[in-house]
């Protein structure tokens, strides 16, 4: 294990869902868990919607897919509706990611350009035992903001 690997890698910021509708979606979270919606947004690369709903200060991200061939769409039909990932604030990422692949960590989908949008990348589920791990730098994939700008860390 590396010298930055022993400390923990983030701290959890949302766990994301996949589902066939939002609007469907939110009943359960609002009328039986007591969240509250706080938006609903297009995501930029036009395959899926998002909505972020707040319970008692965490963070549920629905996940609908707008784009019929979109990776989505194929996800619920391999899969079905559930737990599609969980994201973690994760502070000096791009150091991170190389750490973990320096590891033998599959990580894809690596984004490290704030000027395009969230940086972030994703541990395979290959690598992480069946689970998406999403791993967040600045709020557009992160949901909060980062736990190492606040006045408290």
């Amino acid at each position: 294990m590396s010298e930055q690997n022993k400390n923990p890698i983030g701290k959890l910021d949302h766990i994301g869902f996949a589902v066939h509708s939002i609007e469907e979606a939110r009943k359960f979270w609002e009328d039986k868990m007591g969240a509250t919606m706080q938006r609903v947004v297009d995501h930029h690369s036009g395959d899926f919607r998002l909505g972020i709903l707040d319970l008692q200060g965490f963070c549920i991200e629905l996940l609908e897919p707008i784009n019929p061939d979109g990776f989505l769409q194929k996800y619920l039909e391999k899969r079905g509706e559930g737990v599609h990932h969980i994201t973690l604030q994760t502070p000096e990422l791009r150091d991170r990611v190389s750490a973990l692949e320096e590891e033998g960590v599959r990580v894809v989908d690596k984004h490290f350009d704030k000027s395009e949008g969230g940086v972030d990348a994703f541990i395979s589920p290959k690598s992480s035992h069946g689970v998406l791990i999403q791993l967040g730098e600045n709020v557009g994939p992160l949901n909060s903001p980062p736990y190492w700008e606040s006045e408290e860390h």
